[in-house]
This record gives structure tokens, C-alpha cells and sequence, in this order.
């Protein structure tokens, strides 16, 4: 995420089988606190492995179509100007900012899993008429893949909220190309946050919600798809898997599936945060703007450009924010 991670991190898929490697409340009292304090982990994996990746793919998104000639030359580019650190610019937003976005995020989705399973579909699968009065007591109780897209919703647009000012000040961070700390326009987060409020105010600090909340809509694939994988891996008997084994598997394949639903939106919202605060100059007043701007540029291309970066990221990050979250709730249980 939120990244997710960019800007979100993986979480096991929500079932009350305790061989399934789930952490799901089961008892009053055990309450929802863990996933916010695992996630806090989560975040600082997720930043460590994968903001190298995320300055490239920004700068790619956002630069004029001759600076670069791929992925590879951005990155040589930014080692050879500004040293390996350069690649971890911007990075201080993140990491304070993924600590609680990711808490947020793992909390706050599996309440609504939890939510949508007791108020939804239980009461939906409960009703005489309904295909699951046959099944087993425990496929009855296990929420469907539908229910955790609509719950990696919920959630999405939940630490949108937060994620909006730390995605828009680190995107601002990330374009200073100078090497020269005082050349640039911002000299770190702090001074970046200070400059936009007092020229702009809380709502320039907000710039590029609206195409966040977009983006986060798509946390349904992520979620979605992640509950597949988990029941795939767990059935299938070629290659027995642990569980954790399970979990990284599924949480980085997730991952793949949704920024290839998703990247578009994700190339717009960069568009859009690192577009000129001020009324008068603005390139994109609105979403379908920066979408046409892409477009007039570089056709269907355009939408993909910065993806391999991305791509590349996804997996390792998310594996590495999973294999944080999964030890910290071993250790709490």
C-alpha cells in the first residue's frame, strides 16, 4: 500500500479453524487488540523491504516520459545523483504512517469480517431455502470470499483517512531529485507537512482523498482473492504446506492479483497528490482529468507505467509485513 500496503499487509484468512492459522476472536475478552498490535510490525516489515521499490515506481508514475527510459535507468539515475539513500526518500512518513495504517487497517478488517459474518451472511446462510443448510457446521460458519472482499472494502476506505496525508507528503518527498538537501523545496516530512498547512490548510494536506478512497475500493480483490488462495493451498495435497507456509504463499499472490486490478488507479492518485496545491496552477481539479492527461500522453500505456517496480515489490513486502504479523500473533496467543 497503506501502503495495501503499497500503501497494505496480508492477513490470514478469517475461519473458525483454529488449523487454518487463523487469529479470530473466539471468546469475550480475547477482542480485536491483537491485529492492531501486530499490525504496528507489519508496517515497519512492509517499509524496510519495499519503499525502494515504491520511490522508483513513483518517480516513474509522476517524471516526464524522456527523464527515464525504465525502471532500470530510474534506478541508476537515483543511486548515481543521490546515493543508495535516495531510494529512501520520503521514507519517515511510512514508516511512522504504516505503523498505524497497517494497525488500522488488520484491526479495523477484522471487525468487519467479524461484523459481516454475524450480521450478514450467518443470518443469510441460516434461512431454510439457502444452499448451505447442507453443508458442514463448519463451512456454514466460515465467511465466503465475497464477504472478505467487502470487509478489505470497509477497511479501505477506513484508514483512507490516514493514509491520504501520509501517501500525498511522502509522494511530495519523493520527486525532489536534488542531491543538494538545500535545494530542495521540502527538507523533510515535518517541514513538508509545516509548508502545505500553512499555505493550504488541513484540506491541502487531504489533497487526493476522493483518489484514494477509489484506490482502497479495490481492497476487495486483495482480500478476496486472498481467501482463494488460502482454501486452495490448504486442500491441495501435491505439496503439503504448513501453515505459515499457507500464509505467505497466499498473502503474496493476493498481493500480485491486486495491483493487476488495481495499478491504473494507483498511477492517477501519484498524478493527482503531486499536482500544484494551488487553485490556479492545478493540472488535474479532477479525477477524470488526471485520467485523460495519462491517456493524451501515453496512451494505455500510461496507466502501466512504473508497474514492473511494483509488481516486484508486492510480493517480498507483503511477505515480509506477513511473516511479522503472523510471529507477533503467535507470540501474543
Amino acid at each position: 500500500m497503506s501502503s495495501p500496503v503499497k500503501h497494505v499487509a496480508s492477513l490470514p484468512a478469517p475461519t473458525n479453524d483454529e488449523s487454518a492459522g487463523v487469529s479470530t476472536p473466539k471468546a469475550k475478552g480475547n477482542g480485536n487488540y491483537k491485529g492492531f498490535v501486530a499490525g504496528v510490525f507489519s508496517g515497519i516489515a512492509k517499509l524496510s523491504v519495499g519503499h525502494p521499490f515504491d520511490t522508483i515506481k513513483v518517480r516513474l508514475q509522476t517524471a516526464p516520459k524522456s527523464q527515464f527510459a525504465g525502471p532500470w535507468d530510474c534506478v541508476v539515475q537515483t543511486i548515481r545523483h543521490e546515493g543508495f539513500n535516495g531510494s529512501y526518500k520520503g521514507a519517515t512518513p511510512p514508516l511512522l504512517g504504516w505503523m498505524f495504517m497497517d494497525s488500522l487497517m488488520l484491526g479495523s478488517l477484522t471487525f468487519y469480517r467479524k461484523l459481516l459474518n454475524e450480521n450478514v451472511f450467518q443470518p443469510l446462510r441460516a434461512r431454510p431455502s439457502s444452499p448451505h443448510i447442507w453443508a458442514s457446521d463448519d463451512e456454514r460458519k466460515r465467511l465466503p470470499a465475497v464477504g472478505h472482499g467487502m470487509a478489505g472494502i470497509l477497511a479501505g476506505w477506513t484508514v483512507s483517512f490516514i493514509a491520504a496525508p501520509i501517501e500525498h507528503v511522502k509522494a511530495r518527498l519523493q520527486i525532489q531529485y536534488a542531491s543538494n538537501k538545500a535545494s530542495r523545496l521540502y527538507s523533510g516530512p515535518i517541514d513538508c507537512t509545516r509548508k502545505i498547512l500553512s499555505q493550504h490548510g488541513v484540506r491541502g494536506l487531504w489533497h487526493g482523498l476522493s483518489a484514494t478512497l477509489l484506490f482502497r475500493t479495490q481492497f476487495f480483490f486483495w482480500w478476496g482473492s486472498y481467501d482463494i488462495f488460502t482454501r486452495v493451498l490448504q486442500q491441495q495435497e501435491y505439496i503439503p504446506l504448513s501453515t505459515p507456509a499457507v500464509n505467505f504463499w497466499a498473502g503474496g499472490l493476493s498481493a500480485q492479483v491486486f495491483w493487476l486490478t488495481t495499478y491504473p488507479t494507483d498511477v492517477i492518485k501519484q498524478r493527482i497528490m503531486t499536482d500544484s496545491l494551488d487553485p490556479a496552477e492545478r493540472r488535474y481539479p479532477r479525477w477524470r482529468d488526471a485520467a485523460k492527461a495519462v491517456y493524451m500522453e501515453a496512451g494505455w500505456k500510461g496507466y502501466w507505467r512504473g508497474f514492473v517496480p511494483c509488481f516486484l515489490r508486492a510480493f517480498p513486502a507483503n511477505a515480509a509485513a506477513l511473516v511479522a504479523f503472523e510471529g507477533v500473533m503467535r507470540r501474543l496467543e
